[in-house]
């Protein structure tokens, strides 16, 4: 994570170089104000693709860095494109999230900034840009305990919750540790922690939140912490922020060797084809995003397949190929490879034959497919 972290770092110098970053002025009913709002669209958005929503409290010094991290793990296809929205806070922050000393909810204008991200920057945000219904918001200290209590709703508008060294108001991480135990929809919960320059009486309840929530048994909450080595309560944030969204979409990731030995090879519930369905059916169910699926993962599941003598899943990647790839010899190769094992030689050669008119794609040339060719009217003496 080291290298995922200065990455993140340097990219970040060269940010606005091309971003579509904007700044504009929202007229607040709920506040009777007007809020300085900066967001990022992706470069290349697309109206008829669906992008997550991360909102960003303090982003007077959090929304770059949120930013940042966003692109860089989507450049590396560990995270979909997604849409980036920070609320300034910078001569605010102590009114927007006043509470209630012995309740420890909003109160005054606490509560009407509460409803104003909910009834009116997030609704108007969904008029103007394709949004997918996956919801992240970012707080650091006082945000990070203002935004726990979306979670108090019924029906929470976030799906993930990025709490950085929280501040909490009274009562509040006992609020959390019964509301996340009786979670019926998923949930991810990061809360990172720093170890110097700390608030004694902070730093003690955020550890016993910690071993409340790891204690959770519920299989829709989706636990992440940290405790950041050598951190003071403002550095931790730029290790917080892309060490949560790595957690935070660890499902939507390429196949890794690990999951590959793991889970790919173990994996018992029918042809190992299957795994490849769930996983994309998981993606798209978690995240509400369209994923193509990726060669790496394609690649991943033909190793096993080969490894298992899984030819039912090997001619399920064929189909696949021919839909994913249909310009390339993927999937012809994948049906020839399936008649070969099956004894099927004849059409096995037919079949190569027209995968070497296709283009070629990962380790898959045309001097391979010539020699699959020769080797086959070698074995039957042609």
């Amino acid at each position: 994570m080291k290298c995922i972290f200065f990455a993140c770092m340097g990219f970040l110098f060269t940010l606005h170089l091309s971003a579509q970053v904007k700044e504009t002025t929202f007229s607040s009913k709920k506040l009777g104000e007007d809020r300085e709002i900066v967001y990022y669209i992706p470069d290349d958005y697309d109206a008829k693709k669906k992008y997550p929503l991360i909102v960003v409290l303090d982003a007077d010094y959090l929304f770059d860095v949120v930013t940042a991290a966003s692109r860089f793990f989507n450049y590396n296809d560990e995270m979909p494109e997604s849409i980036v929205l920070g609320i300034r806070q910078e001569d605010s922050r102590l009114s927007d999230c006043n509470y209630n000393d012995d309740t420890g909810f909003p109160k005054g204008k606490g509560n009407n900034f509460f409803e104003f991200i909910g009834m009116e920057l997030l609704p108007s945000l969904a008029e103007q840009y394709n949004l997918a219904d996956f919801n992240i918001i970012v707080g650091h200290g006082l945000t990070a305990n203002f935004i726990n209590y979306y979670l108090f709703k019924d029906k929470p508008i976030f799906d993930a919750y990025i709490n950085i060294e929280p501040d909490f108001a009274p009562n509040v991480d006992d609020y959390l540790t019964s509301r996340l135990s009786t979670l019926t929809a998923p949930k991810f919960y990061c809360l990172i922690a720093a170890d110097t320059n700390r608030d004694p009486d902070d730093a003690a309840r955020i550890e016993t939140l910690h071993h409340a929530l790891e204690a959770i048994d519920n299989d829709w909450f989706h636990y992440h912490f940290r405790a950041v080595k050598d951190s003071d309560t403002y550095t931790v944030a730029t290790y917080a922020i892309p060490r949560s969204l790595y957690h935070i979409f660890n499902l939507y990731q390429p196949i890794t060797p690990q999951e590959y030995a793991k889970d790919i090879l173990s994996y018992g519930d029918g042809p190992v084809y299957n795994y490849l369905e769930n996983k994309y059916r998981s993606i798209r169910d978690t995240y509400h995003v369209d994923k193509k699926i990726r060669l790496n993962d394609i690649m991943a599941v033909y190793s096993a397949c080969l490894e298992k003598e899984d030819l039912t899943s090997l001619e399920s990647l064929a189909g696949l190929g021919k839909k994913e790839f249909p310009d390339s010899m993927l999937g012809y190769f994948f049906e020839a490879e399936f008649h070969e094992k099956s004894g099927n030689t004849k059409k096995a050669m037919r079949v190569y034959e027209k995968a070497f008119l296709m283009g070629e794609i990962d380790f898959l040339t045309k001097d391979m497919i010539q020699e699959r060719i020769f080797n086959i009217k070698q074995d039957m003496g042609w």
